[in-house]
């Protein structure tokens, strides 16, 4: 499974890991991914998805809903 938000897209950031020295060497900052049962009031069940903890907290503010519209995903396909 590719280490990407479903909702938010949200993914790998390259960076550089410096030394003491200030020697770099290439490094990928990956997005802090959670596996969440969340739930969707709509069909009255859980859904499980893989979301950034950022997309957690935009969550509580605009709803499962809204998020999955924005971002384009059909919700029927994460029912558990």
């Amino acid at each position: 499974m590719a280490r990407v938000c479903q909702l938010t897209g949200k993914r790998a950031n390259n960076g550089f890991a410096v030394s003491h020295s200030h020697r770099r060497t290439k490094r990928l900052q990956h997005a802090n991914l959670q596996d969440k049962k969340i739930w969707w009031a709509e069909a009255n069940s859980f859904v499980k998805l893989r979301l950034c903890t950022k997309a957690l907290k935009t969550l509580d503010r605009k709803g499962l809903s809204a998020m999955a519209k924005e971002a384009g995903i059909d919700l029927k396909q994460y029912k558990c």
